[in-house]
C-alpha cells in the first residue's frame, strides 16, 4: 500500500486575525472628556489640557489621550508635559499608540520630555511598546488636600509608577527628536476633525503635524 492511495492530511494552519488599522484623527476636548466619560473605568475627564487627540479605525473612535501642564508642580518646567489621561474601547494597539503620538506631538511642539503615571496592578506595557520608561515608583496619598491649599480627597491611595519619555539631542534643532516610536508607516494623522459621520481614513503623513 502506498502513500499515493490513502494521500495524508495537510496539518490545519493557524493565521492570526488582522490587526485593525489605526488612524490618528484630531478630536476637540469636548469630545475626548465625553469619550472618557463613557469608557474610562475608573477616571474621570482631567479638567484642562495642552492638546487632544484620538486614533480610530475607519469612521469609528476607539481611543483618545489629553496632554497637559504636570500635576505635580515640581515638574511644570515649561518643557515637560504630562499625558494627563488616555482611554480606549478596548481595541487592540490603541493605547499604545495613543502615547506614541502624543509623544510626537509634544516633541513637535517644543516639549522635551512627557511623563505619565501608571498605577498599580498595571503592566505598563502600552507604554513601554510607545517608548515610555519607569523612572519613579511612588507611595500612595490621598489626594492634594494640604493645609495651605485644601482639597476634597477624591479617591483613595494607590501606589503609582511614573514614566517619561525625553528627546534626544538633534543638531538640526533645539527640540530634538522622538526616539524608540512605532514606525510612521504605523500611525497616519487625519486631515478633518473626526466626525462619526465622515470618513476618517484618508489620512496624510505625520511630518503634516510639525508645519502647524
Amino acid at each position: 500500500m502506498n502513500s499515493d492511495t490513502f494521500p495524508q492530511k495537510r496539518a490545519a494552519t493557524r493565521t492570526k486575525p488582522s490587526q485593525p488599522v489605526l488612524n490618528v484623527v484630531p478630536v476637540t476636548f469636548r469630545q475626548a472628556r465625553a469619550f472618557i466619560a463613557a469608557h474610562h473605568r475608573h477616571h474621570r475627564a482631567p479638567q484642562g489640557m495642552k492638546f487632544t487627540l484620538g486614533v480610530a479605525t475607519k469612521e469609528t473612535l476607539v481611543g483618545v489621550a489629553v496632554v497637559g501642564r504636570p500635576i505635580a508642580r515640581h515638574l511644570d518646567d515649561g518643557r515637560t508635559a504630562e499625558v494627563t489621561r488616555t482611554c480606549t474601547d478596548g481595541t487592540p494597539n490603541a493605547n499604545s499608540a495613543l502615547y506614541a503620538v502624543a509623544w510626537r506631538a509634544a516633541c513637535a511642539l517644543g516639549y522635551q520630555r512627557l511623563i505619565t503615571y501608571s498605577e498599580r496592578g498595571e503592566s505598563g506595557a502600552s507604554l513601554r511598546a510607545a517608548g515610555f520608561q519607569p523612572t519613579a515608583r511612588l507611595a500612595p496619598h490621598h489626594g492634594w488636600d494640604r493645609p495651605s491649599r485644601r482639597r476634597r480627597p477624591s479617591h483613595q491611595g494607590i501606589a503609582r509608577t511614573r514614566w517619561e519619555v525625553a528627546c534626544a539631542p538633534d543638531p538640526s534643532g533645539p527640540t530634538g527628536r522622538a526616539n524608540n516610536l512605532l514606525p510612521n508607516d504605523q500611525l497616519h494623522t487625519g486631515t478633518k476633525p473626526f466626525r462619526a459621520s465622515q470618513n476618517a481614513s484618508r489620512t496624510v503623513g505625520f511630518r503634516a503635524l510639525k508645519r502647524i
